[in-house]
């Protein structure tokens, strides 16, 4: 069965045009600018008038955490996947800090087997470093992994890589993408000690930034520069924070580069002045910090310093999130905004449609280099979404699908909707309905 979208319009590669696409199977047949040509009859396709509505390339975010295995009382693949589609992410790349903790290329396996069983998205799996586990980094296949975790700051468990001796053999023997998150744990424990000394057991969570300083960002992400730099190995700098940070950084196409880098949606959106409304439910890590550091990311993004925008998604449930500030987790829900909460931030003149569709699903596919995604592109999988620009709605728990049933963005208008979103030529996100007997495919890559 074929399917046409016809009247979009059509934003893809830093065009914005009106068009239509032609979905055979998994992927897409043809796209005709403008007009149809009028001597073509499309018999036995099914046909959506997408008169009025946005068509961009499905999303990529390249930094999930699904919660399963062990930890699926707040998220697991099923649910969560099921709110990427709802908010047109398309693939998504998700980390290794579950229970048990995916450190083993079996347990990496146990989860791709899950995820073809239940993800209504289409998924890859990070392989998660520890002090011990190099000889399992090594048998890492670059061409159907995304990449290598390495926690270079505070973890869950024992995945906080602190051995200096392992950290360099890490970057000197890997194959594959490593991905850092850059937090220097003396330098945060040192700031919770002063922290407790002032306030007690009850530390406000406007400290959160203050603990998680910029300075703790700094000095672990400019060794993991550094270590990549004299190993030549490819580097992706995960949910970079502080303005300082951004003196790592170069402008350019990030095909040309070996150190990449991420902003994360809490970090664009959120600054210090938010804990006074939102308190521990925007405490994410690394923490969200002033007025100058946001406005540092946001010219960096523009300026093709910052690569990619992703979410961090991290649910927990709202019992977890009440808790006092050392008691309550790191992180929130996010995917099923992401889309929508950048394209708001377009509507306020921010940032173009086109630059947004260029930082969340052109560069992840280009970073990463996923095969036939990212891209509206005849012979390309038909990963694709609608978007009706014109259709403000307001976050509510009843329209919330995350398994946590909460948002940080619960009671905020947004100017755009999502209506549709395709999976390999597949409808699995029609106008609030899931096909939930749809199965996103794991993602391969040309490494």
């Amino acid at each position: 069965m074929k399917t046409l979208i016809k009247n979009a319009e059509i934003i893809n590669e830093n065009l914005r045009f009106k068009g239509n696409v032609l979905i055979n199977g998994e992927f897409i047949e043809k796209i005709y600018p403008h007009k149809l040509p009028e001597n073509i009859e499309f018999d036995q396709t099914n046909i959506i008038d997408a008169k009025g509505l946005l068509l961009i390339p499905g999303v990529i975010d390249d930094q999930v955490h699904f919660r399963e295995p062990g930890l699926t009382h707040k998220g697991d693949i099923t649910s969560e996947s099921r709110a990427a589609v709802a908010g047109g992410v398309t693939t998504y790349m998700e980390m290794p800090n579950t229970n048990p903790q995916t450190t083993t290329q079996q347990l990496l396996e146990n989860k791709f087997l899950r995820a073809s069983e239940v993800s209504a998205a289409n998924y890859s799996f990070y392989l998660g470093a520890t002090n011990d586990n190099l000889a399992e980094i090594i048998k890492t296949n670059p061409a159907n992994v995304c990449g290598i975790k390495v926690f270079m700051g505070s973890s869950t468990g024992n995945m906080l890589v602190d051995d200096q001796n392992i950290l360099s053999e890490i970057f000197r023997n890997s194959h594959v993408l490593i991905v850092t998150h850059c937090e220097d744990e003396s330098t945060i424990r040192r700031n919770s000690e002063a922290a407790r000394l002032k306030y007690g057991d009850y530390v406000p969570i406007s400290e959160h930034s203050r603990i998680r300083s910029s300075e703790a960002c700094f000095l672990s992400s400019s060794k993991a520069v550094e270590l990549a730099t004299k190993h030549g190995t490819r580097l992706h700098l995960l949910h970079l924070s502080t303005e300082k940070e951004m003196n790592l950084l170069a402008s350019g196409k990030v095909e040309d580069k070996l150190i990449t880098s991420e902003v994360c949606i809490p970090h664009l959106w959120f600054d210090d002045r938010a804990y006074i409304e939102k308190g521990t439910r925007i405490k994410w890590n690394p923490a969200i910090k002033t007025v100058q550091d946001k406005l540092a990311l946001w010219e960096a993004l523009l300026n093709d310093k910052i690569d990619v925008v992703a979410t961090d998604h991290a649910p927990h449930t709202i019992d977890e999130k009440n808790k006092s500030y050392f008691q309550a987790p790191s992180g929130g829900p996010m995917v099923q905004h992401s889309l929508v909460a950048m394209l708001e931030l377009s509507h306020r003149g921010f940032i173009s449609k086109e630059k947004v569709v260029e930082k969340m699903c052109h560069t992840p596919a280009r970073l990463f280099r996923v095969d036939r995604r990212g891209f509206i592109r005849e012979n390309y999988y038909a990963d694709l979404v609608l978007i009706d620009p014109n259709k403000s709605w307001v976050v509510k728990p009843e329209n919330i699908l995350y398994k946590c049933g909460w948002s940080p963005f619960e009671g905020s208008g947004f100017s755009h909707q999502v209506s549709h979103t395709f999976i390999n030529g597949e409808l699995v996100y029609d106008q609030g309905k899931i096909n939930e007997n749809i199965r996103g495919k794991r993602v391969v890559f040309n490494r």
